[in-house]
Formats: C-alpha cells, sequence, structure tokens
C-alpha cells in the first residue's frame, strides 16, 4: 500500500489556483522533493499534506485512509506526521535534550523510554555531547541536527521538510544536505522535502517533482529527470542546457546550418505536422498541400558537446559541426563557453574541463554526442 496518495488534488485562494489537479503517489519509505520556482504551488502542496490547509478539490490519504477532502480535514496534531520549517523553531529555553524529547512529553511516553529514545537519536545526528547546550549556543547547522532530531524521534509516519537549509551558508547547506538523505537512509522515514534549489533535490531525493503553475509536469528519479526531460521548462529548471529547433526532412532534423540524422537523437523526432490552410495567391496558386515539416525541439546539455582543434574520426553516435568560440568564463572546476555553429542565430553553451583552453575566435570542432540530444515536447 503507498503511504501517501493526492488524488486530483487542487487549492484556490479566490480565483488563483494555486494547486490544480494534482496527482502524487508516494511509497512507504521514499523521499520525493518538490522542487520548483516561487509560486509554483509546492509549499502550498505541503501545508495540504499537513493538514494546515484543506483542498478546494480532490482527497489526500495517507497509508490507505483519507485524512483531507474539501469537506473534511484531519487536524494537523492527529495525523502522525512532523514539520521541519525554515525556520527550525526550536525553543531557545529549552536544551537540546529538552527539545528534542518535548514531542515525547506531549506524547505522554514514559520518562525512561523517553531519555532512552532522545539519547539515541542524539548519538545519530552526532549531538550527543551537545545535550545540555542551549539553541544559542548551537551553530546553523547544529541547529538543524536538532530539528531533524525532533522530528525523527516520535516516528513519524510522514516527514514534511519546508525549505529545511534556506538559512544556511552554501558550505553548510552542502554538508546538511548528504545528513538528510544519511538519516532517510538509516531510518526509512517517508519524507516530503520542498526546495527551490535544485542541487538539494538531486541529492537527497529519490525521486523528484518538478512543478510549475501549480501542476507536476515530471515526476521521476534525478537521473532521469536531468538525462531525459520531458519538457522545455524542465529541461531549462534542472542544469543548465541549449535548445535547438529544427524541422524533421525525412530521416533527418535539420537545424539550419547542419542536420542530424533521427536515429540518433535520443528520442524519436515527431513525422510531419499539419499545418493551417494556405491562402491562394492572386492567381489562385497555393504553394503545396497544407502539410508542413515537424517542427522538433531538442535539448542539448553543455556537457554534451565537447571541442576539438582539429576534426575528429568519426564514431556512433557523435557529430561534428565547425564551430567558432564567441565568448567565455572561467569558473575553476571547467570552463564555460559560447560556441557559435552555422545557421544558429544564438551561441551554444559548452562546458569544458580546465585544461581544454580555447582563445575568443578560435575555430573548432564541435562535437555533439547525439545518444544524450532529447527531443522535448
Amino acid at each position: 500500500m503507498s503511504k501517501l496518495v493526492l488524488r486530483n488534488v487542487s487549492r484556490s485562494f479566490g480565483d488563483f489556483a494555486a494547486v490544480d489537479d494534482l496527482n502524487l503517489t508516494i511509497e512507504e519509505g521514499e523521499l520525493v522533493s518538490l522542487l520548483g520556482p516561487s509560486g509554483c504551488g509546492k509549499t502550498t502542496t505541503l501545508r495540504m499534506m499537513a493538514g494546515f490547509l484543506s483542498p478546494t478539490a480532490g482527497t489526500i490519504e495517507v497509508a490507505g485512509k483519507v485524512v483531507s477532502s474539501p469537506g473534511s480535514t484531519l487536524p494537523p496534531e492527529r495525523r502522525n506526521m512532523s514539520m521541519i520549517f525554515q525556520s527550525y523553531a526550536i525553543w531557545p529555553n529549552m536544551t537540546v535534550a529538552e527539545n528534542v524529547g518535548f514531542g515525547l512529553k506531549i506524547r505522554k511516553t514514559p520518562a525512561a523510554e523517553a531519555r532512552r529514545r532522545v539519547d539515541e537519536i542524539l548519538e545519530v545526528v552526532r549531538l550527543g555531547a551537545l545535550r545540555d547546550r542551549y539553541p544559542a549556543e548551537l551553530s546553523g547547522g547544529q541547529q538543524q541536527r536538532v530539528a531533524l532530531a525532533r522530528s525523527i524521534v516520535v516516528k513519524p509516519a510522514v516527514l514534511l521538510l519546508d525549505e529545511p537549509l534556506s538559512n544556511l551558508d552554501a558550505n553548510l547547506r552542502e554538508e546538511m544536505r548528504f545528513e538528510i538523505r544519511r538519516l532517510h537512509d538509516e531510518f526509512r522515514i517517508t519524507m516530503v522535502y520542498v526546495t527551490h534549489d535544485q542541487a538539494e533535490a538531486m541529492v537527497t531525493s529519490d525521486r523528484i517533482a518538478v512543478m510549475n503553475k501549480g501542476r507536476i509536469e515530471q515526476i521521476d528519479s534525478p537521473y532521469e529527470l536531468y538525462c531525459r526531460p520531458k519538457t522545455g521548462f524542465v529541461a531549462g529548471f534542472i542544469g543548465r542546457t541549449n535548445f535547438l529547433e529544427g524541422a524533421r526532412r525525412g530521416d533527418r532534423v535539420d537545424f539550419g546550418g547542419f542536420s542530424l540524422p533521427v536515429a540518433t537523437l535520443g528520442s524519436e523526432a515527431p513525422t510531419r505536422t499539419a499545418t493551417p490552410p494556405v491562402a491562394a495567391d492572386a492567381n489562385g496558386a497555393t504553394n503545396g498541400s497544407g502539410a508542413s515539416d515537424a517542427r522538433v525541439r531538442v535539448s542539448v546539455r553543455p556537457q554534451c558537446i565537447q571541442l576539438h582543434r582539429t576534426q575528429p574520426s568519426a564514431a556512433d553516435h557523435r557529430f561534428c559541426v565547425p564551430a567558432r568560440i564567441e565568448r567565455r568564463a572561467y569558473l575553476g572546476e571547467s570552463w564555460d563557453y559560447h560556441v557559435g555553429m552555422p545557421g544558429l542565430q544564438e551561441p551554444l553553451r559548452v562546458a569544458a574541463r580546465p585544461q581544454e583552453v580555447f582563445e575568443v575566435d578560435d575555430e573548432v570542432f564541435a562535437e555533439i554526442d547525439t545518444s544524450q540530444v532529447t527531443v522535448i515536447d
């Protein structure tokens, strides 16, 4: 049985649909991230899961039991869920141990059992030596661990996290991403993680649901989302990419100054598409049958293009195009090149290793790994 199921869930505020007919199934022990830009509906979805908001339409189920519907919403305190907010919400007048054990105290857990569980979880989150300190004596990362320990110690059915790392600096955020993943793997708690940071979602998640305008555009593993995005929004939001538009003509896709064989692309390109009727000219003639070659849009990741000074030998799923370096930026771990190609109005971005140094205006060969090119719906 699935742990958490949202069926046709919508939530409107006046005329604005914050969440629009959303369907999502999360399995027992799975960590799923809701990823998207501000205003896409991810936090509203999380608050409906927690019981702070009721859906305008649809239902939310936990372990097969309906906990939210337009006419009835089970209160948050009766859902056996824990939630971690951006602010951590730990009490400044309580020690680390008292903060962590507060949920057990509310549940009237016997004192000996509560202390055992608090000691156990403090060791897991590496705060055992700090049990008697107060929040003001802790770093941001340590305060975040306190919030995690307090949420996990009560053994919730579902743990909800609302952008929990947004208040940390870059180095701490990177450390805590792995910490959250480690704790998930150790306890196998079902988790829903809301973030607008794609790196957080990629590191922590079993699956990522990319949201846009109140809907899920695609839900998949981090690898599949990055390598096989199904929409232009997903391709552009997850990492960097180049978009190319061309027309399919027979067994090739023509991009203007060069073409690629359809058979080498990572996804099948459409065949033909109808166009509106063509108006007749002054003599009553038309320019064809009303059908045109299908437009094809593809996504090419910057690291799927390799630059060479001389033309490399032919290889399967690799296609070379003469190009010119238009701009460049050194990023330490890589070069970010902007490369002009025949027939393209905009240059393509290419990620190259630090030792692959080219000057602006250098003539090069751009080798495209066509197996990594994805046709976008």
